[in-house]
């Protein structure tokens, strides 16, 4: 098999203040003919600058350095350090592609699909544009997209989001790349949807015989779909070798840490390993926990009681309304935790808003501590707004970016009549900062300032200042590093445990939901399919939509 990339001592690094930081750190690698190679690692480890280096998509105030960065095709070799800018564009999307992690930022909203792919076809390849689009329909149809004439005249928000991927997908394919990057590019998406990618990419990459580099955070992602891994942390290469090797029996412990701290049903009710706990001397991934939350477990008394709940939307110069969710019934019992999976669009969201009383509900019935809500005027619902809250799923969207941490704390403290005083106030909410895991200093920081893992605990804090007895987390890990995401959901149990919360846990990944959950409600196209014990549903699924829910998480496999 012959080298297509070879990489030898690369180095980045980036001038501020004066002081120079490198933040790759001599990374070297070779990616051989119809080979898939997967960096893997942390936030900041330096994964996606390594695949920018090899685009020249890296800012000008980086300063890039190797020993040898060449690009070999099938007749010559390509020395990509030395490489301006007109060799740059000869050599993206001809001879290397991209698939970043967000299609919807990719894409151009004003231009149906279509259009950007024959686009591509047209200003990369001379395609004439009669020929660019049937090449285009063909591109759409290696891909699997549904229906393609309807694809290529739909606008990118008219598609799902695994459609949209898809779009890129053949947008990166249409000039046959020697090399395709994918920048963790099944993130975003539900599980189903996720398998269903990385099977396209990997069928994509045998039927044209392409190299990969694929970047992700989650060595569980990338077992099905490269032959060799590089870990890499803080800048440098820590592990490399074959996928089995690497999966089965790892060297190092930072790598160690990365398949411990996944969530799954056999640590439900324990405390996740998280990678620093492996660092500091955990030896064996089979140690999933170092303790058990003794937790309160369910009182059996109803906190809060939906009846044959109904929402309707009305769609702008449509007559008929939408029926977002149908006939919703379920009890969310004192201390336990209630989860909510299903796919993007099922209703899941829609259901905690409707909960909340952000949207108007259609018809059915809510209980809440014994009291019916479903019916109160906004006036009348502020007291309950106190004893529910809710934790979104993008930290960063839903902070403001001009107000402190603390400061956004005591607001929530003061509309809600928490405190006497100002003293008061920062007194709680320094402590709520304490009991997430932050200490003094971020009550003076604002978002920007942050990792996503601490603005996270922010928002978790600031759900928490008004003393809720319920608290509602919409795919509120979703976004975040598996090792970032098993301290986030250590916290939420610890949290749960010490002040009795009750919670309904919303995702679509059922690895969590079972690690999380005492519940667990199944929601498709509105419709809760199955509502039953943790146990019943991933023991004994009984709904086909489960089963394949359970299949994408990798828990079922009958």
């Amino acid at each position: 098999m012959d080298s297509v990339v070879s990489v030898a001592d690369l180095r980045i690094s980036f001038t501020s203040n004066g002081i120079e930081t490198e933040v790759v750190k001599g990374v070297s690698f070779n990616i051989n003919r119809g080979e898939c190679l997967a960096l893997v690692g942390e936030s900041g480890s330096g994964k996606s600058l390594s695949a920018f280096a090899l685009l020249g998509l890296l800012p000008s105030t980086a300063k890039v350095s190797a020993k040898s960065m060449q690009l070999c095709d099938s007749d010559s070799c390509i020395a990509l350090g030395g490489l301006d800018e007109t060799g740059w564009r000869k050599l993206r999307g001809r001879k290397i592609a991209m698939i970043f992690q967000e299609p919807m930022s990719s894409l151009n909203p004003v231009m149906t699909c279509g259009e950007q792919v024959s686009e591509a076809l047209i200003f990369g390849e001379g395609y004439a544009p009669r020929a660019a689009r049937q090449k285009t329909l063909e591109l759409f149809a290696e891909v699997k997209l549904p229906d393609i004439e309807r694809a290529y005249h739909s606008y990118p928000h008219q598609l799902s989001g695994g459609q949209r991927q898809r779009v890129v997908i053949a947008m990166a394919l249409s000039c046959n790349p020697v090399l395709l990057i994918a920048d963790e590019p099944t993130t975003a998406l539900d599980v189903t949807v996720q398998k269903s990618i990385l099977d396209l990419l990997k069928e994509l990459q045998h039927m044209r015989g392409m190299s990969m580099l694929f970047i992700s955070h989650d060595l569980n992602v990338v077992a099905g779909i490269a032959q060799h891994i590089l870990v890499m942390y803080r800048g440098a290469v820590i592990e490399a070798g074959t996928a089995p090797d690497i999966l089965s029996k790892p060297k190092d412990p930072y790598t160690l840490g990365l398949l411990s701290c996944r969530p799954s049903y056999a640590t439900k009710g324990k405390r996740l390993l998280t990678v620093d706990d492996v660092i500091a001397g955990y030896s064996s991934p089979l140690q999933q926990a170092t303790s058990e939350f003794s937790g309160t477990g369910s009182t059996g008394d109803v906190l809060l009681s939906i009846q044959g709940l109904n929402v309707h939307y009305r769609r702008s110069g449509i007559k008929e309304t939408f029926h977002a969710l149908k006939n919703i019934t379920i009890k969310v019992y004192q201390g336990e935790t209630l989860g909510l999976v299903g796919e993007s669009g099922c209703g899941k969201s829609t259901l905690s808003r409707a909960i909340l009383r952000l949207i108007p509900t259609s018809g059915g019935k809510m209980v809440f501590n014994g009291q019916e809500i479903h019916s109160l005027v906004s006036s009348q619902f502020k007291p309950f707004r106190k004893k529910m809250q809710l934790v979104f799923q993008d930290p960063y969207s839903s902070l403001n970016p001009r107000i402190r941490a603390g400061d956004a704390v005591m607001e929530v403290m003061f509309v809600h009549g928490v405190g006497n005083s100002e003293r008061e106030r920062k007194e709680l909410a320094l402590q709520l900062l304490k009991d997430v895991g932050l200490n003094e200093t971020f009550f003076y920081r604002y978002p920007s300032g942050m990792s996503g893992g601490q603005r996270q605990r922010l928002v978790i804090a600031r759900a928490l200042a008004p003393g809720p007895d319920l608290l509602i987390c919409d795919e509120s890990v979703a976004a975040l590093d598996v090792s970032i995401q098993a301290q986030v959901l250590n916290l939420l149990n610890s949290l749960k445990e010490r002040m009795g919360l009750t919670m309904i846990f919303i995702s679509h990944d059922l690895s969590v939901i079972a690690h999380m959950c005492d519940h667990i409600a199944v929601m498709k196209l509105g419709e809760i399919v199955e509502y039953e014990t943790t146990e019943s549903i991933i023991e004994r699924p009984q709904h086909p939509y489960t089963r394949q829910l359970l299949s994408g998480s990798g828990i079922y496999n009958s």
